[in-house]
């Protein structure tokens, strides 16, 4: 391999300490030496183990306190591991915290050469390339300004153009694709998609499941600092889904539960109406399948997920008390949703099957189908519920005398 990156067995531990540790040596000569020892240890990671190819962006996942972050930053020469090997083969470029290097009374050109050459350029590679770096931030009236004046969004602008115009063959990023706005995410991730197809090797933290779709090759997730799934994207996405929600996602069967093989098949999925989708109307999804071997008491379940990836309706089977013993063959189930209050935009129709008590998960099938709902007036969320405004004007006799009478009950109401 000529450059990325293998880890193998990775472990670290920290240690916690009491609250009422002494802060001074003369708070821990009268408070006794007892009191400084750790209280604790816990493994932040163990046992990790995976590779990033030239080539590939290997996207993580993880709840918060997961380990993504300890993992990324001991990629990145921040911290030793207490256990396991990382071996690293390239020049690292590492989002670990954007804009951490700025000065703040430095300009954002000052601090541009400043991080450029720390990253491994040479005065004149940073000279000749700080024009494209200073239009990717799209930062051209502001560059000459003390990055003090900057606002977040704007540092972190610089900061990551400046990372990605340093021929970085290992590239690390940690959660901070989303910066800007949502045409400089486009962008940033068309770039990062450009250095993948160069051959840089790159890791990605995200909090964002389809950015993960969208972007990487190959997902890990991390459960308590140790691997739960790594895999193609979609099958660590569900697994992510159903550790988030442990009661209500699908999850995906564990190794040992791979071997039974299949047991039913989601084949087709409709959707009516047709698009688009009227927001306020009844919506029917059937899903046809075919059922390997019988069946007791499966759970079919039917979401619906924006394009961003936010669950506006999730539904299943048991928790509206619709049981049924399957045998083998095809056969289909449907779903009535007598009205869907959505804002215009673009959805999409997922659906699974658990086993009974939700032991396994039969069968999941991702975006199966697309929702297109049809443009509403402007309202901020998802959620396009009819509603109605009135106005009340008091009694003439409460009011100023040169003020108009305007009338009473103006409704305003969306249209859906």
């Amino acid at each position: 391999m000529g450059h990325g990156i293998v880890v193998q067995n990775l472990g670290k531990r920290f240690s916690s300490y009491s609250s009422d540790r002494p802060r001074t040596i003369m708070q821990a000569a009268m408070g006794g030496l007892k009191r400084l020892k750790a209280i604790n240890h816990f493994w932040a990671l163990r046992n990790v183990s995976f590779e990033v190819q030239p080539g590939e962006i290997l996207g993580v996942l993880g709840h918060n306190g997961a380990g993504k972050s300890t993992l990324l930053r001991l990629i990145g020469g921040i911290g030793s591991p207490d256990e396991g090997q990382i071996n690293i083969r390239g020049r690292v470029g590492a989002l670990l915290d954007l804009g951490a290097g700025f000065h703040e009374d430095l300009t954002g050109r000052e601090n541009l050469m400043v991080v450029a050459l720390i990253g491994g350029l040479t005065r004149e590679e940073a000279l000749a390339r700080q024009d494209k770096i200073i239009e990717f931030a799209e930062l051209e009236s502001f560059i000459d300004n003390p990055i003090r004046t900057y606002s977040t969004g704007m540092g972190m602008r610089l900061a990551f153009s400046i990372a990605i115009h340093t021929d970085p063959q290992i590239l690390l990023i940690d959660e901070h694709l989303s910066v800007g706005d949502i045409g400089f995410q486009a962008k940033c991730i068309e770039r990062v998609k450009a250095l993948r197809d160069q051959g840089c090797a790159i890791m990605l933290i995200s909090q964002s499941p389809d950015q993960v779709m969208e972007v990487c090759d190959r997902a890990l997730l991390l459960n308590r600092g140790q691997v739960a799934a790594y895999s193609d994207p979609a099958t660590v996405v569900a697994e992510y889904h159903a550790a988030m929600h442990p009661h209500q996602n699908p999850r995906l069967p564990q190794a040992n539960e791979l071997v039974l093989g299949e047991k039913i098949k989601i084949t087709a999925m409709e959707v009516s109406p047709a698009a688009p989708f009227q927001c306020g109307g009844s919506l029917t999804v059937d899903l046809d399948y075919d059922c390997i071997e019988p069946l007791n008491d499966p759970i079919f379940t039917v979401r619906i997920l924006h394009e961003s990836g936010a669950v506006c309706f999730d539904s299943n089977t048991e928790s509206f008390g619709c049981h049924t013993m399957l045998s083998p063959g095809p056969g289909r189930i449907r779903l009535q949703v007598e009205r869907l209050d959505l804002n215009g935009g673009q959805y999409f129709v997922s659906a699974g099957v658990q086993s009974q008590h939700w032991e396994t998960l039969l069968e999941y099938q991702d975006k199966m189908r697309e929702l297109v709902v049809a443009p509403t007036p402007i309202v901020e969320g998802l959620l396009h519920a009819p509603c109605v405004w009135t106005t009340e004007v008091p009694p003439k006799s409460s009011r100023r005398t040169n003020h108009a009478d305007h009338g009473n009950n103006v409704p305003v109401s969306p249209k859906t």
